[in-house]
């Protein structure tokens, strides 16, 4: 018998990611997206038919009841958020709305709706932010360092005490830094891969940058959405870190990607002041070794083979305008 699946956040990069892997797996997907007049659907052009869209907004507690009724799902994963680390300090108090209370009102919805339904709540290496350890675990206190950080910490604990309380289904899975060609400009990765792609093609002239010595632990979107989906397969709820275990500092990623398409990065890139965050977080490196042993999860996507990948889907989108 077919599942049930609804997708907060189903036309991000996760979600169209998810959204593909439970298509192939049999399930009836449902995906909960907010009325706008011209909706981005880019992201999921290509299945866009095969989803059942519901309109609602996480801030809208009536409207994700609405929408647990109406998809009764076996399974709930709460991708949606204001997930962006730079825009959070220009609009924290959204940030807090969406990203924290957000998850509030999906998790009460699914508490009063259909409380047998089991919760995948997106959490982020983001909360680990000044960190005590390294490399970090589940067991790694949080110290975030930024008004998304703080709200996802919230958002975390949030799902802890509902599994704990109602005796819910309910993961978190923290995730470490993960990219694709789907990646929105503003994120770094493909603020580089699409620079890359332009500058090649004559349409741009230099990449201003901020602190290149910054270090993450970057993987693939798409190896990182079978660790939501396995997480709500397990006889019991639990929490994970998703991650690959390596560090590469900006540098690596604008060197990789610069070299690939056959440029010398030191021609093009300019350090801004303006790009450097008001708090840096330190050396994020997760350490997943929970998820392997217990998911059987494991990495198809290595980091260079993913900074190409993104810079040939980048080449290729300018090619065909």
């Amino acid at each position: 018998m077919s599942k049930n699946a609804l997708v907060t956040g189903i036309t991000g990069q996760d979600g169209s990611y998810l959204a593909e892997l439970l298509l192939e797996k049999g399930y009836k997907v449902y995906g909960l997206r907010r009325r706008t007049s011209t909706p981005i659907m880019d992201n999921i052009e290509h299945i866009k038919n095969e989803i059942e869209f519901i309109e609602g907004d996480l801030l809208d507690q009536g409207s994700l009841i609405n929408a647990v009724r109406k998809s009764s799902p076996d399974e709930v994963y709460n991708l949606a958020a204001q997930s962006f680390v730079a825009t959070s300090w220009e609009q924290p108090v959204l940030t807090g709305q969406a990203t924290a209370i957000g998850v509030t009102n999906m998790l009460d919805a699914v508490r009063l709706t259909k409380p047998e339904a089991r919760f995948y709540q997106a959490s982020s290496s983001e909360m680990f932010g000044k960190v005590v350890e390294t490399p970090q675990k589940e067991t790694t206190p949080f110290y975030p360092r930024s008004p998304y950080g703080v709200a996802k910490v919230y958002g975390h604990w949030i799902t802890v005490n509902y599994r704990e309380s109602y005796d819910m289904y309910a993961c978190s899975g923290i995730l470490f830094n993960h990219e694709s060609p789907r990646r929105g400009v503003e994120f770094v990765t493909r603020k580089v891969t699409d620079a890359v792609a332009r500058i090649k093609m004559g349409l741009q002239s230099e990449l201003r940058m901020g602190n290149l010595d910054a270090k993450r632990d970057w993987g693939f979107a798409g190896d990182y959405v079978k660790a939501m989906w396995l997480m709500l397969q397990q006889d019991s709820p639990d929490d994970y870190v998703i991650s690959t275990g390596e560090t590469h500092t900006v540098h690596e990623l604008v060197e990789i990607a610069f070299g690939y398409a056959g440029l010398n990065w030191r021609d093009y890139v300019v350090i801004d002041p303006k790009f450097v965050r008001p708090a840096e977080v330190d050396l994020l490196l997760g350490d997943s070794t929970k998820a392997q042993e217990k998911l059987g999860w494991k990495l198809e996507v290595g980091f260079e083979e993913l900074v190409k990948m993104m810079v040939d889907s980048d080449l290729k989108k300018l090619n065909q305008k």
